[in-house]
């Protein structure tokens, strides 16, 4: 694009371009990879699907081949196929689509290597899809192919038209916006998206077109009789209603045993709770909340064909988007500790002038992105961030810092008797804690008995140090015990009382 001539709207312009930069740098790497996840999920829904489509149109093909079954085969195999050819058409030209994108976004053959796209890019992805200066309006074209394409799938057949006529993956609808309201394919899905999410867009338009050729093929092989497939295995089957969901929006889990027979018996359980199973599948319901990629795990319990007990375990995985683009961070992990600063990263694509952060259940302190959050009680905390009007409310957690585990020396239940006697000092340490705490030993009673004692002893410490038990520990020898109990230890939320410990000497 060539910058006018005219001074002023010269700054204009460069301003708006490194405005635009700033914006790209705020999409944080974990929420790229995260749409890479939901990208990879979808494609590969979408050949799982292609592949039971294919059992569909063999089974077909089988049947017009026998005398009892030819001409109703031949009739529904004449629409499926049909179908196929509409799916196959729009599939590959949303294929075509993340291609265009993909050189929008810098992708390239350069000294004979393939230049990766950026996938951060937001303005690649508004310029090909909009329909302002430059805009090459893709949006608006993919909708119309859409809705082209609803239309001539139900109008394959009167009958397969009314089964379908609200029910079709294709739905049709619109994107509803921040304030309840419809948007249009460019304001709802493409306008500053970065490229990666660009993508797994139409990768999900790819996957419910290719759910809209099931549904209908399905339904024609239906018309016929059942697919002439015998199962010889029995697995876990999972599906979900959705792979991107905003805040507040609800999925749906479908589990179930593949080649049901009502002998396997299944129990299902979603989430760790347990759910009703009807004809060997069940279903839970749940309001996504949060931000970023997700998971829930989905146990099945079930009789295979000989009668064994089987078990299977998967996650279901799914993100959470971001509405307003805004984002909150943990720089340690997805839990607030008691007692400690919690430092927190906070992203807004509008600028911190049109940005206001709040907390609920502790306090948030800090300015830009850098805050640090303090909180008090066990529990759950939110923060609440508003940009440019549009609110984003985020939940963590809240927890006590984990107790620290009483040491002397190595920390080792079984010890050198000339170890031992030789420790001035004990010690808690924090295992497997991200922060860097500290906590001291503030008092403890110590037994000895065994091997050097004629009967239990017991002696109080003050503090880490081991002096005033120094006499007993010289005394200890090879089957010699020593058990510290009543352990106080002082750390940044205070004094608490932690597990006993032993140590047996050798």
């Amino acid at each position: 694009m060539a910058l006018p001539k005219e001074p002023r709207q010269k700054m204009i312009n460069i301003m708006y371009l490194v405005l635009t930069a700033l914006l790209a740098l705020n999409v944080s790497a974990e929420i790229l990879n995260a749409f890479k996840v939901v990208d990879t999920s979808l494609v590969t829904s979408s050949k799982n699907i292609s592949s039971a489509n294919n059992t569909l149109y063999s089974s077909l093909e089988s049947k017009m081949n026998e005398a009892a079954t030819r001409e109703k085969a031949t009739y529904w195999n004449g629409k499926a196929q049909e179908a196929k050819k509409l799916s196959d058409g729009m599939a590959t030209y949303i294929e075509g689509l993340k291609a265009e994108l993909k050189i929008e976004a810098g992708e390239k053959m350069e000294d004979g290597k393939l230049k990766a796209f950026s996938d951060g890019d937001q303005e690649a992805t508004t310029r090909l899809f909009g329909k302002g200066e430059g805009g090459k309006n893709r949006a608006e074209e993919l909708e119309n192919k859409m809705n082209d394409f609803r239309r001539a799938m139900l109008a394959i057949d009167p009958e397969l038209g009314k089964e379908f006529a609200t029910t079709l993956s294709v739905d049709g609808k619109r994107p509803i916006g921040q304030d309840g309201k419809e948007n249009n394919y460019f304001d709802g899905y493409f306008h500053m998206t970065p490229t990666i999410a660009g993508i797994t867009l139409l990768s999900k338009f790819q996957n419910n077109v290719k759910n809209a050729e099931n549904q209908l093929v399905s339904s024609a092989h239906s018309k016929i009789g059942e697919v002439k497939v015998k199962f010889d295995k029995t697995g876990v089957l999972i599906g979900q209603s959705a792979n991107y969901v905003m805040p507040g929006q609800e999925i749906e889990i479908t589990a179930g045993v593949g080649a049901y027979s009502s002998a396997a018996s299944p129990q299902i359980s979603i989430g760790g709770s347990s759910v009703p199973v009807v004809d060997g599948q069940g279903k839970y319901k749940f309001a996504a909340n949060g931000g970023g990629a997700k998971s829930i795990p989905v146990t099945i319990r079930w009789k295979d064909q000989d009668g064994n007990d089987k078990s299977e375990t998967k996650n279901v995985e799914y993100t959470v988007g971001t509405p307003g683009g805004a984002a909150v961070m943990l720089d340690k992990m997805n839990v607030f500790y008691i007692g400690v600063d919690n430092p927190v990263t906070i992203g807004s694509p509008t600028g911190w002038d049109k940005t206001n952060v709040t907390m609920s259940g502790g306090s948030i302190s800090g300015s830009g992105s850098a805050r640090t959050v303090r909180v008090s009680s066990i529990g759950s905390a939110s923060i609440s961030v508003v940009a440019d009007g549009k609110k984003s409310d985020f939940s963590f957690r809240v927890k006590r810092i984990p107790d620290p585990v009483f040491k002397v020396g190595s920390g080792k239940a079984r010890m050198p008797a000339v170890e031992f006697k030789n420790q001035d000092y004990c010690r808690a340490d924090l295992l497997g804690f991200d922060f860097d705490l500290k906590y001291t030993v503030v008092s403890a009673n110590v037994f000895f008995g065994g091997t050097g004692f004629v009967s239990p002893v017991m002696k109080p410490i003050s503090g880490g140090s081991l002096s005033a038990i120094k006499d007993l520990m010289n005394k200890c020898g090879p089957g010699s015990s020593i058990s510290f109990s009543a352990i106080k230890v002082q750390g940044p939320d205070g004094v608490r009382s932690i597990d006993e410990a032993g140590i047996q000497l050798y």
